[in-house]
């Protein structure tokens, strides 16, 4: 062979080689690098349940069966341990049963008996008392301060759920809390904001009363013990100033606007707090939030002031309906009606199901499912809304754009129902609003470890955390410092 030529060749090897070499020289093996892989995030929000109500039995995890007494034994107003559970009644129900010992309890067997597919009554689960409850981490008076009696320590076998499927085969948190403390309200704000609203000049009659401990004023013939009935207590929608922790109802339709009906309270003025709306917005990364029966709702509340509502807090047995309380962007002014924001990202339930068939989701979708099926207590029962999120999730698993996502479902917050693991505190992790309870979340992707129980402290804020570092977001401000961004679910190497 001609030298040359050989030297030639022998050159443009090298040549190549070192180009290979250098593109390949230092891959980028970060978790960034394995996080771009996803390019889409789905959360799907239900309701109402702690982490012991419905996966307190699940194997290897944080569950009942490591409860000690210390955790698990309630104690009256006055601090001693109840010698028996409150018994569990209801105002509209009445009593249900009494005599029960003083610790967790299967719903789901004798002698109760209701399986999961049963409604239960509803149990209270606001501000002032999800701080009472928790006492500071001694989890303690759960029973003393519900309204529900001892119903607070049931749980249930959750093995037969579909959803409990998927955690086996994919990723169960077990340290995973409620962003805030309280309810629905709350929670779906600190999901979007990680912040708390503001009602400035709220009106007296909104504002709780507190006592000199900060909590909540017991009303004249409060009952001196749990075990004579639920506490009376002066509580409001607004602390003494002027933050909404407790539900008041959206500006806009569905439900809020003055022009219609709202028999639910006075509406809250629109929020201009920022939100991951506004950061996801900013980069340019499309997104929606949908709602089932949101479209339903919107007619619903179109109608002449004196027709009665039926799709808004409907309670009509195989009919649509929706809770406003739990629309938390129709709080904020950017989304006002007749704002491009609005129609752009305010969706309707049935334009998820399309999305996801027709591989047209966008980068980041929340899911709210219709009341009936969002598993709360009172109104909805766990097992019609278990199925209908797992069947969104084999239509996800099913669709064309499956290899490119990452699903996280989980709850608003406990409902009411006590767990045994207290939230963190300190520097970092726990400020005025929260965490509160522990409740379920599942990640589910191709990218999730397979058959893992993740037991990283995570809260509500986790999920924002997780979506800015996704997209290199701008971070907002309320998110916790110490809690982690769900990474831990995710094995980027395994594909």
């Amino acid at each position: 062979m001609n030298l040359c030529r050989l030297f030639k060749l022998t050159a443009l090897a090298c040549c190549c080689h070192a180009t290979l070499v250098l593109a390949g020289e230092e891959p980028d093996s970060s978790p960034d690098a394995g996080l771009r892989r996803i390019e889409h995030i789905v959360v799907i929000y239900a309701e109402n349940r702690s982490f012991d109500n419905l996966y307190g039995l699940f194997p290897g995890a944080n569950g009942i069966g490591r409860a000690t007494p210390a955790q698990y034994l309630q104690t009256d107003h006055d601090g001693r341990i109840l010698p028996r559970l409150p018994k569990v009644w209801n105002d509209k129900a009445g009593l249900l049963k009494g005599d029960l010992p003083n610790r967790p309890f299967r719903i789901d067997e004798p002698p109760f008996d209701l399986g999961l597919e049963v409604r239960t009554p509803d149990l209270v689960h606001r501000y002032y008392q999800n701080i009472e409850q928790i006492n500071g981490g001694r989890l303690d008076r759960y029973a003393a301060v519900s309204d529900a009696g001892g119903l607070v320590m049931g749980y249930y076998d959750g093995a037969t759920m579909p959803m409990w499927k998927h955690a086996r085969e994919y990723v169960l948190a077990d340290n995973f809390f409620q962003a805030a403390f309280g309810g629905s309200f709350l929670n779906h704000f600190w999901l979007i904001c990680a912040c708390t609203p503001y009602f400035s000049n709220a009106p007296s009659n909104l504002k709780v009363r507190l006592d000199s401990d900060g909590k909540l004023q017991r009303r004249r013939g409060s009952p001196a013990s749990a075990l004579h009935g639920s506490p009376k207590l002066h509580d409001h929608e607004i602390t003494p100033d002027g933050y909404a922790v407790n539900t008041l109802q959206p500006p806009y339709p569905p439900s809020g606007n003055p022009r219609y009906a709202d028999p639910h309270g006075l509406p809250l003025p629109a929020q201009t707090f920022r939100t991951i709306g506004d950061t996801l917005s900013d980069k340019g990364i499309t997104w929606a939030w949908y709602a089932g029966a949101w479209n339903a709702a919107l007619a619903d509340d179109l109608q002449d002031p004196g027709v009665r509502r039926t799709v808004i807090y409907g309670s009509t047995p195989g009919k649509p309906s929706l809770q406003p309380h739990h629309q938390p962007f129709n709080y904020f002014a950017r989304f006002a009606p007749g704002s491009p924001d609005r129609e752009k990202h305010l969706k309707d339930g049935a334009e998820f199901v399309a999305a996801i068939e027709s591989g047209k989701l966008p980068q980041v979708a929340f899911y709210k499912p219709e009341s009936s099926l969002n598993e709360h207590p009172g109104y909805a029962d766990v097992l019609s809304g278990d199925e209908h999120i797992a069947e969104l999730i084999a239509r996800l698993k099913a669709g064309p754009q499956w290899d490119k996502i990452a699903i996280v479902v989980t709850y608003d917050e406990n409902g009411g129902f006590w767990d045994h693991v207290a939230p963190p505190t300190g520097a970092g992790w726990s400020d005025r609003w929260g965490p509160g309870t522990r409740v379920p979340a599942i990640i589910i992707s191709p990218f999730a470890k397979r058959g893992f129980v993740d037991s990283t402290p995570y809260d509500t804020t986790s999920i924002l955390k997780f979506i800015t570092r996704r997209f290199g977001l701008e971070p907002l401000p309320g998110v916790r410092q110490k809690a982690g961004d769900l990474l831990g679910a995710f094995d980027f190497g395994k594909r």
